[in-house]
């Protein structure tokens, strides 16, 4: 049989000596617990119920000089500009930060570049027409912490800086008034694994907290409110959710996200089909997050800041409906640019990198492409959009593999390059896009050799079909929030048999199975796994995700598939 299968991890059963301890927890969660690292049953609780308090932000690094000179920007009406980026992240932390300055009287107006025009991060050009149209302060969020030159070149045009980021730092921390990001050394806040959208929450927590406690009055926005922001961001920049204050932070948010009071949210889950009180982090991730990145992507990000920032019910549905349509256009090019890809890069067993670039990709979905390829082959992918003079592109990694050093191996020739270690962008002039494929594959190559290059998929648990039941799926529903390193459960049961299957959905793309242990049948859905039809044996090893399919009046458990392997 010729299934591509997953390397399968099964986690161990919780040791015996623990099980006494974790005596509230159903024990299947409660295994999933501790084997995810919660070991002391009260922490644990705390998690689960997103209990964590929260960091006190005058820990980070640059917070203290930070809140000072914007407060005094604050009191004497200087111009100042909130400059963000152009994805989820970013448009959510512009929106939220120029929210809590305006509610606090600033002088502030929001600055997001152009992707194509302009390029992710900041700007020098950009920054020096700031300085011309008379502004005096420059807070950055979600990018800058690379911008060595950038940030010389704003203060040379008159501009005080400060950087707001999370992403990796470099070998040298820019020169600017503040620098705010738990990743730079000495930095004593414990949470290192904020979005950009957590720290600038932790910015406006501050700022909060001191015009509460100096200027006596009662504070104009609670910082509660913004929490719907900082859900969205978080998610959809996949921060781990494993990290409890990641965790808190996207729990208050969706409870503001549930009564849906910002105009432009609502308006946007209407055309995405969501349902207000049932919207979780797979609703961000899947529906809300993938439409404001499209604006950044394809147009530009203003659309999505200003639906997050109106109080125009008409306003807000005209650009939901806008970035509906973005959206849709956006699926399209990317499944295009995919299939070309595919048709020309020749992927096969000795590939260790997946690497094309072409005038005709738009620089907006290089970083789409590169990860549907990377999650289809499991190799690293390199897809750069070639312009007239400079080549823009991005990389999704593999767990064994860390796209960020890497191109920090090829600084030289690069323009810019930042990101995490399993996604990345960088900008080249196009004469040195030879060298650099060259050196980037040797370096990839090297890193990966004599590795098992698939991917591993981490079970929760084997268990039983006599285990599933509602009250099994109701404990696990309170592992949610789940995502970026704190999955939904998968569990795994073994030498089932295949009652029934049939191929489902539009071209045939998945496969409906009924499923027996010999005592009982349960339904199972594999989504974009119809080609194993063919190939399917009679009894499976098949790892899944319990669901409960309610359907006219009735509830029934459900599998959803996640990999199959033939029964030994």
């Amino acid at each position: 049989m010729a299934l591509k299968s997953k390397r399968w991890q099964v986690s161990p059963p919780l040791p015996a000596d623990q099980a006494a301890r974790f005596q509230r927890f159903h024990p299947i969660v409660a295994q999933i617990l501790y084997n995810r690292g919660h070991t002391d049953p009260d922490a644990a609780q705390r998690f689960l119920l997103g209990q964590t308090p929260p960091g006190e932000p005058f820990k980070m690094r640059g917070m203290a000089q930070a809140v000072s000179r914007i407060r005094q920007a604050i009191r004497k009406r200087e111009p100042m500009v909130v400059y963000g980026d152009f994805d989820a992240d970013g448009v959510t932390s512009t929106a939220l930060l120029v929210s809590v300055l305006k509610a606090l009287g600033a002088n502030v107006q929001h600055y997001i570049p152009h992707r194509v025009d302009e390029g992710y991060g900041l700007n020098s050009e950009s920054l020096r027409k700031l300085a011309r149209r008379g502004f005096k302060l420059v807070i950055t969020v979600d990018c800058g912490i690379r911008s060595l030159q950038e940030v010389e070149d704003g203060k040379e045009a008159g501009l005080d800086m400060i950087i707001t980021d999370h992403h990796s730092v470099g070998p040298q921390v820019p020169a600017a008034l503040a620098v705010i990001n738990p990743k730079q050394a000495a930095c004593k806040y414990e949470e290192k694994m904020l979005a950009g959208v957590g720290i600038a929450y932790k910015l406006a927590e501050a700022l909060l907290k001191v015009s509460a406690s100096q200027d006596r009055r009662e504070a104009p926005i609670r910082a509660e409110e913004l929490l719907d922001l900082v859900a969205i961001g978080t998610v959809a920049d996949l921060a781990p959710l494993s990290h409890a204050e990641n965790r808190a932070l996207v729990m208050g948010g969706l409870r503001q996200l549930r009564e849906a009071r910002r105009p432009g949210l609502r308006a946007l889950m209407e055309v995405a089909g969501l349902t207000p009180e049932k919207i979780d982090a797979t609703s961000i991730g899947f529906a809300i997050g993938p439409r404001l990145n499209a604006a950044g992507r394809l147009s530009s990000a203003e659309v999505a800041f200003k639906l997050l920032t109106t109080d125009d019910l008409q306003e807000a549905m005209a650009c939901a409906n806008q970035l509906q349509e973005l959206n849709r256009k956006r699926q399209e090019l990317t499944r295009e640019a995919q299939e070309y890809v595919r048709t020309v890069a020749q992927v096969d067993s000795s590939t260790s990198l997946i690497f094309a670039a072409d005038p005709r990709f738009q620089q907006g979905i290089v970083g789409l492409v590169a990860g549907r390829l990377t999650e289809e082959f499991y190799r690293p992918a390199i897809i750069l959009q070639q312009g007239e003079h400079e080549s823009h592109g991005s990389c999704r990694s593999i767990a064994e593999f860390n796209i960020t050093e890497a191109l920090d191996q090829c600084a030289d020739l690069l323009i810019r390059h930042g990101g995490h270690a399993q996604a990345a962008g960088f900008a080249l002039y196009n004469e040195n896009l030879p060298q650099f494929q060259h050196q980037i594959t040797r370096i990839v190559e090297s890193g990966l050799r004599g590795k098992d290059l698939r991917p591993t998929l981490r079970i929760d648990a084997e268990v039983q079909f006599s285990q599933l039941n509602e009250a099994l799926y109701e404990a696990l529903c309170g592992l949610e929030p789940c995502g970026h390193e704190h999955p939904t459960p998968i569990l795994c049961s073994r030498r089932l048999r295949v009652v029934d299957k049939r191929l489902v959905g539009k071209d045939n793309a998945h496969l409906k199975l009924r499923l027996s242990d010999g005592d009982q049948v349960l339904d199972a859905i594999a989504f974009r796994l119809g080609e194993l039809n063919g190939d399917l044996p009679v009894y499976v090893d098949v790892a899944y995700q319990l669901d409960l399919n309610e359907w006219n009046g009735s509830r029934q458990l459900q599998l959803k598939v996640q990999d199959v392997h033939e029964s030994t």
